[in-house]
């Protein structure tokens, strides 16, 4: 590796002092949550200058990496249809643009399966209901929040954002005409709902801590100042989403907080009728609400750690009636109805699954899935009266696929694989199951995927990735940039660490709060176990890991260095002490049940305060680190890891240690595909340089 000469940035320190429940901190880099200060701004162009400046040589790699993904995809292309009252809806890339273009076509008295040509040239007779490239023409970014159709097919609406910062502005477009309507309501949330009949749009608007918190009622064709609050939530520990059922029978108003959950539904045909609660919330109680015909479907965990299915009536909501009970280490997570049919989807042994429930049989039966490692679960179902279901499916060797599933056949059609285009062949890569040993005592699960016949004998580089957050799971998932990594020798490992939801609740449940740092050791556990199994060496080996993963790299770096030969950290939570106690900051109160609130309690804060990745920085030999942000993310602040390399640079000068700031983007990173595909590149060529691969 060719030794870096540039000077590295020095931030100026300022101090700034906090006192806690009797402990006094002085941050010397709390500056820089300032953005509007000109210094800030400054610091993060010359820290990306420097970044470019010492990763220039690697130009010519990373050219190649972004080209060899480019030319694995098929640029030109077309997702299956889904077929929804008489249209077939889908999205199509075209070479060179940046976003798809969202389109219908009528379906044809002779077509029982969706049309796919092969070139995925447009449709014939096909209506662009919305172009990406055209809305986000003279913009950097560009992301949707809300692509919702009326459910006559007259209106969409939609909602976009030009900054990142996920605050959207939302239209009504009329597809009989084209128009897009006066209609145009800013700052709203994800999410939206229409009345049955296509009149009413339910959406959301956030607090200024960016919690959605309110849901508004708008009539087409008025203008954004008379809508109306439906329904305000005033717990700042509560989210609220809005949908509508499947049946399109009702609209659902979701508040939930962390652990709490407290569900109201509106007649859609009844747009202006009040909110009925299906259960109160009660603290510690989490349940979901799908519609079937006479009864609403609950979800919940009353008594039941991993999950159990009820059912209450639609007419009087009142006591739930079981349906499947609570059956520990199967964690059921959702529930889709269908006129005929129920479908549960849950994970068992680490691995998702779905269970099929045939309306008025008492038998119920799980579809089989070939491969050791894979992750399947429903793709776009809108039709409530149907007899197939869509599922997606892929591994870490099997490219994302789309299939049909007969509910009363049991027959599964494969209607489309991802095109990788070249030479590639799924038999040319393996993929593995290992176990850790973490030190209490807990078996770690890992996926691994490799090219066949890497050795077993310490010599093979490896990347080792990383989440643990939220009950979120890891599920194997398939990448095209990741092949040219596994071409050039590379093992890719994915750590299913306590915190994240592998394993069901009780996996969740012993990664958060004042058990958070099992994550962190089950991780080192992990890296240690890599290298005693022979998959690779502690100098051949990369952490990565983004958002709450980016928390676990910064905790890591510090808890074991020498375990790592680099870490990569996006849009990495490395603050989380500072962010947690600013109950104004978004997601700050919502995010107490996750990570304990140390505003109020001392033995929160001294817990946090032993693990934040910024505050335990030390002069030890630290690894390479590449961190990368974004200016304009909501939910991980830039500061963050600004902050972070300014105190690493400081206390140990003798690490390698980089910050790329995008000026443009959010919590995603760049938004079109091309621009991902380019920073994709870049981290990529930073881990194999690091890794000593870099000229392959």
């Amino acid at each position: 590796m060719t030794t870096e000469t540039t000077a590295a940035p020095v931030a100026k320190r300022v101090p700034t002092e906090r006192t806690h429940h009797g402990d006094t901190v002085i941050d010397e880099y709390a500056w820089l949550a300032d953005k509007d200060d000109p210094d800030t701004i400054s610091y993060l162009n010359a820290e990306n200058a420097y970044t470019e400046q010492t990763t220039a040589r690697l130009g010519l790699l990373r050219e190649t990496l972004f080209n060899e993904t480019k030319r694995r995809t098929k640029e030109t292309d077309l997702s299956v249809p889904t077929r929804k009252n008489g249209h077939w809806y889908y999205t199509r890339t075209v070479e060179g643009e940046q976003y798809g273009i969202h389109c219908r076509r009528p379906v044809r008295d002779d077509e029982t399966a969706p049309p796919m040509p092969s070139d995925g040239a447009p449709l014939p007779g096909e209506e662009i209901l919305l172009d990406g490239n055209a809305l986000a023409q003279g913009h950097d970014f560009f992301a949707l929040g809300t692509f919702d159709v009326s459910p006559d097919g007259r209106w969409l609406a939609y909602s976009t954002d030009f900054a990142g910062s996920e605050r959207f502005t939302l239209r009504v477009k009329d597809l009989h005409t084209g128009e897009v309507l006066p209609d145009e309501v800013p700052d709203t949330f994800y999410g939206s709902a229409w009345s049955a009949d296509g009149s009413t749009l339910f959406y959301l608007t956030v607090d200024e801590t960016w919690r959605p918190y309110r849901v508004w009622r708008h009539t087409v064709g008025t203008a954004a100042e008379a809508d109306q609050i439906v329904y305000q939530e005033d717990d700042e520990r509560f989210w609220v989403g809005v949908g509508l059922t499947r049946s399109e029978h009702f609209v659902v108003v979701d508040s939930h907080s962390k652990v709490t959950s407290e569900v109201r539904v509106i007649p859609a045909a009844n747009p202006t009728g009040e909110p009925a609660v299906i259960a109160p919330r009660r603290q510690g109680v989490e349940y979901s609400v799908e519609h079937h015909g006479h009864r609403f479907l609950i979800l919940h965990n009353d008594g039941a750690e991993d999950f159990a299915l009820a059912y209450t009536s639609a007419d009087a909501p009142g006591d739930w009636v079981p349906m499947i009970e609570h059956t520990p280490g199967t964690r059921l997570e959702s529930v889709d109805a269908f006129a005929n049919h129920l479908v549960v989807s849950l994970r068992t042994a680490g691995l998702t699954g779905i269970r099929v429930l045939p309306v008025g049989s008492t038998e119920t039966f799980d579809i089989d899935f070939p491969e050791p490692l894979y992750s399947v679960g429903l793709d776009s179902n809108p039709e409530y009266r149907t007899t197939e279901i869509r599922l997606h499916y892929a591994s870490l060797t099997t490219p994302d696929s789309v299939y049909d599933y007969d509910l009363v056949t049991r027959e599964m059609v494969l209607r489309k694989r991802k095109p990788v285009l070249g030479d590639f062949d799924p038999a040319n890569y393996e993929q593995h199951r290992d176990w850790a040993l973490a030190d209490d005592g807990t078996r770690v699960p890992i996926s691994l995927v490799c090219r066949a016949g890497t050795p077993r004998d310490g010599s093979a580089p490896c990347v080792v990735y990383g989440y643990g957050s939220y009950e979120a799971s890891m599920d194997p998932w398939f990448s095209i940039p990741r092949l040219s990594l596994l071409d050039r020798g590379v093992v890719f490992a994915v750590a299913h660490v306590r915190g994240g939801g592998e394993l069901g609740r009780r996996w969740y449940e012993t990664g958060k709060l004042l058990a958070k740092k099992n994550t962190f050791t089950d991780f080192v556990a992990v890296a240690r176990h890599l290298v005693k199994a022979g998959w690779t060496t502690a100098d051949r080996l990369v952490a990565r890991g983004g958002s709450a993963g980016g928390l676990l790299m910064g905790a890591v770096a510090n808890l074991a260095p020498d375990a790592f030969a680099g870490i990569v950290a996006q849009v990495p939570f490395v603050d989380p002490l500072s962010s947690i106690l600013d109950p104004s900051l978004p997601l700050t109160v919502t995010e107490w049940e996750e990570w304990g609130n140390p505003l109020e309690n001392p033995e929160v804060y001294a817990y946090m305060k032993s693990y934040s990745p910024y505050e335990n920085v030390t002069a030890q030999d630290y690894p390479a680190i590449l961190a990368v942000t974004s200016l304009n993310d909501t939910r991980v602040l830039y500061h963050e890891p600004a902050k972070w390399v300014a105190r690493l640079r400081a206390v140990a000068p003798q690490g390698s240690y980089l910050l790329k700031t995008e000026m443009g983007a959010g919590h995603g990173g760049p938004s079109g595909r091309y621009d991902s595909w380019r920073e994709e590149a870049f981290v990529a060529a930073w881990i194999l340089d690091r890794l000593g691969v870099a000229g392959r």
